[in-house]
């Protein structure tokens, strides 16, 4: 099941991959080529954060938020010294700091080695019953959780097992709104007079590097894949600045 909690960590939703579409909907702004996925319930309120918005975050951070440790000892240890440390500075319910992301992932590559060698020694690795039931073309909805974060697929077919229709939400296209935000809050607070640096650039990009995106993966682009980009910045007044483009 997919767990959805608000920021102090209240279960809001627990659902199975086949009502994903009663829970995520998805959000179109004319200035990007990827959806922003937002939580239904609550609606799309806009690049705003807080428990009003509808806007989520998937990955490490997201998947240490919903749980209460791990089951590896190793990476439960690590686990509970980031809760400590986290303690120490008045966070007791979900990690915010965006930073983070980083330290939930090195918590999570713990637990997946240790994972890998149990499974490794698990006998049942060299069965020869590999081959799963193949059932009747029709409609199925899967939802598993990636390194960089949720993946759902959803495939229609005919009778001979063709695909009518298909939807992917992958883990960027999840995070998109809460990236977007991102770079807006901290483009707004480091940018002054206009006036941009490499050095600040790059500070900005730290944030949306939390997230380990991949644009090509999450976008909606044809017919032949070429992206158009074009960066406006904007002053205080809504003057535009600068543009930056690659067409």
């Amino acid at each position: 099941k997919v767990k959805v909690v608000d920021p102090n960590g209240n279960e809001l939703a627990k659902f199975d991959p086949k009502d994903y579409l009663k829970y995520i909907a998805e959000h179109v702004e004319p200035w990007t080529y990827m959806k922003m996925p937002y939580f239904k319930p609550i609606g799309w309120k806009g690049l705003v954060d807080g428990a009003s918005s509808g806007i989520y975050r998937a990955g490490p951070l997201g998947r240490v938020n919903v749980s209460k440790g791990f089951t590896t000892p190793l990476a439960q240890e690590a686990y509970e010294n980031m809760r400590s440390i986290m303690k120490s500075l008045g966070v007791t319910g979900p990690v915010h700091y965006t930073l983070a992301y980083h330290w939930m992932r090195v918590i999570e590559l713990q637990y997946a080695a240790e994972r890998m060698l149990e499974l490794a020694s698990d006998k049942s690795i060299t069965s020869k019953d590999v081959r799963g039931k193949v059932g009747e073309p029709s409609e199925g909805v899967g939802i598993v959780e990636a390194p960089r974060g949720t993946l759902i697929h959803h495939y229609k077919s005919d009778k001979d097992g063709i695909c009518t229709g298909i939807n992917m939400i992958v883990a960027t296209t999840n995070n998109n709104a809460a990236i977007a935000h991102e770079v807006k809050k901290n483009a707004m607070a480091l940018i002054k007079n206009g006036e941009i640096s490499p050095g600040l650039l790059n500070t900005i990009e730290m944030s949306f590097r939390c997230y380990d995106p991949c644009n090509s993966c999450g976008t909606h682009v044809l017919p032949n894949g070429q992206l158009a980009l074009e960066v406006r910045i904007f002053d205080s007044k809504g003057n535009l600045k600068k543009s930056l483009r690659n067409f």
